[in-house]
């Protein structure tokens, strides 16, 4: 009896040191590790990384790696603190106050101070009155800006230096090597305020397609490579290892101005009531998003669904009855986007059946045209403000910060019969299974400052 509770016991001390030792190996491998380069690729072609410029420097986070802001958005869109640490408002919302960051220096070494911060923010806003004075910035604008912290992070004010004919900012990684629209490498930032990344580098191949990246990813050349939201579903069915934003990109018409005449809107009304959104995400896209009424998606507004989406054809042939004249536009798509010309297509067909015609045109001007963009912001106000700014729609107006004001800005902006939202869709990115603390927010915005790499098994 004794030799076997001596047993049992010697059993319980090696399955429980067996435990401990599978528990430190488990931690272990979950443990982030530094080194090694992660390799991208990426659809677009930016021909500039340069913050000062409007054009986008590749998909949304990917400049946040070298150019900081001076607040950060969470997943929610509140505003948290970056280069700045603090900021006070006074009574009015025009005067605003921002405490800087201290112990942060540029690539180049150079110590961040207000007078930097100051030129970075005038460069993309003339009409703000900016004054710099030792570790705090000023801020004056024309009309009350209650979302100015908001604002601030957007990446058209990254805080950038210029130096020798080379140009840097303050971020967890810097520029190694820049071949314009082709090909991106950024070193790890080793004075990095926040800490050291756990890359070493980060290497990004521009202006590959879909099916190039999946065979980059296949042939183990890339670490991480976009997916186009008609092929969400499937890439997960393979296997793939996915991560999806919330509906974040929005596909709409836009047309060149306003309706000239009341015969014209309600033309248009019944353009934006004939298209069968429906059917354009469930079929075209495969369910990789939803067919929208609005600007903004549901997720960010929580309204969004009031809004009638179209697909109505009683109600097209009903606008289109009170339109006296006969309709006939130019729609204008982008012609190296397959998927933009089959929407197109069924945008021509659903038209049709209300009595309007459309001509497809891949180049020169056109009446309308049909286009994808990344949601600005995840902070409504702001991303309402910054859509409207590049569709060159009228600014929206906001008697306050509330969801009802947001609304009926949003409305306003409807009634004007210049834009026929279609759908929200996702974005999304296929991992290799050694890349760990991969992020995408709700508005498709990556955070990998913090991405580390395991071993790769043999």
């Amino acid at each position: 009896m004794q030799t076997t509770k001596t047993m049992k016991q010697t059993c319980s001390i090696l399955l429980a040191a067996s435990s401990l030792l599978w528990s430190a190996m488990a931690v272990a491998a979950a443990r982030p590790r530094y080194g090694g380069t992660l390799r991208l690729a990426v659809k677009e072609t930016p021909a500039t990384f340069d913050p000062a410029t409007l054009a986008t420097a590749g998909p949304a986070g990917l400049s946040r790696l070298v150019f900081e802001t001076l607040t950060t958005l969470d997943e929610r869109g509140r505003p948290q603190p970056g280069l700045a640490v603090s900021w006070q408002v006074e009574p009015g919302n025009q005067r605003w106050r921002v405490l800087l960051r201290n112990g942060v220096s540029f690539h180049d070494g150079a110590i961040l101070d207000a007078n930097a911060v100051g030129a970075s923010l005038r460069a993309s806003n003339p009409n703000w009155k900016i004054v710099a004075s030792a570790d705090t910035v000023i801020i004056e604008t024309d009309t009350a800006e209650p979302g100015l912290p908001a604002e601030l992070a957007l990446d058209r004010n990254s805080i950038f230096r210029r130096a020798g004919g080379k140009i840097g900012g303050t971020g967890p990684f810097s520029i190694a090597q820049w071949d314009s629209g082709k090909r991106l490498t950024l070193k790890a930032n080793d004075q990095y305020w926040a800490g050291r990344p756990f890359l070493d580098s980060i290497e990004i191949d521009f202006g590959k397609d879909y099916r190039e990246q999946a065979t980059l990813l296949d042939l183990g050349k890339a670490d991480v490579i976009e997916i186009a939201p008609e092929n969400i579903h499937r890439a997960q069915a393979e296997g793939r290892t996915v991560i999806n934003s919330e509906p974040s990109k929005l596909m709409a018409l836009a047309f060149a101005g306003g309706p000239k005449s009341e015969d014209e809107a309600h033309a248009r009304a019944a353009l934006t009531m004939s298209i069968d959104t429906t059917a354009i995400n469930n079929v075209v896209l495969q369910g990789g998003g939803v067919p929208a009424g609005a600007l903004l998606p549901n997720w960010e507004t929580g309204y969004a669904f009031t809004f009638p989406v179209g697909g109505s054809t009683e109600i097209a042939h009903q606008e289109r009855a009170q339109s006296r004249r006969l309709t006939s536009w130019t729609l204008g798509y982008d012609a190296s986007d397959s998927i933009s010309r089959v929407i197109a297509e069924r945008i021509l067909l659903n038209a049709r059946d209300a009595g309007i015609t459309l001509q497809l045109a891949s180049s020169g001007a056109t009446d309308l045209r049909l286009l994808r963009i990344s949601l600005p912001s995840a902070e409504p106000h702001v991303a309402l403000t910054e859509l409207s700014k590049a569709l060159q729609l009228p600014g929206p107006k906001f008697s306050s910060s509330s969801v009802a004001a947001l609304y009926s800005a949003e409305a306003s902006l409807l009634q004007t019969h210049r834009i026929i939202p279609l759908v929200h869709v996702r974005s999304a990115v296929a991992l290799r299974a050694n890349v760990h603390d991969w992020i995408t927010f709700p508005n498709g915005e990556w955070r990998i400052e913090n991405v580390w790499l395991a071993p790769e098994k043999p």
